[in-house]
C-alpha cells in the first residue's frame, strides 16, 4: 500500500493511501475521547472521524483536552 504525506501540528507525517482520521488518532495512541481535531482550517465533528480519509497534503491540527482543578 502506497503512503501519503499529510501535516499533523505543523510536521510532516506519512500515512497509509485511505487512512482514516480514527484509524489515525489510534496510530498516535491517542484516545479519541480527549481530543479535538481541526482538518485543513475546519472543526472536524467526531461523527465523521470513523469515515473521513487523509488526502495528500492534508492538515491536520490535534489539541489534547486537559481537565483539571
Amino acid at each position: 500500500m502506497s503512503s501519503v504525506e499529510i501535516f499533523v501540528n505543523g510536521a510532516p507525517h506519512p500515512v497509509p493511501e485511505g487512512q482514516t482520521v480514527l484509524v489515525l488518532l489510534e496510530s498516535l495512541q491517542l484516545d479519541p475521547a480527549r481530543v479535538a481535531v481541526e482538518l485543513d482550517g475546519q472543526i472536524l465533528r467526531q461523527s465523521y472521524w470513523k469515515e473521513r480519509t487523509l488526502q495528500v497534503g492534508a492538515r491536520l491540527e490535534i489539541v489534547h483536552l486537559v481537565g483539571g482543578g
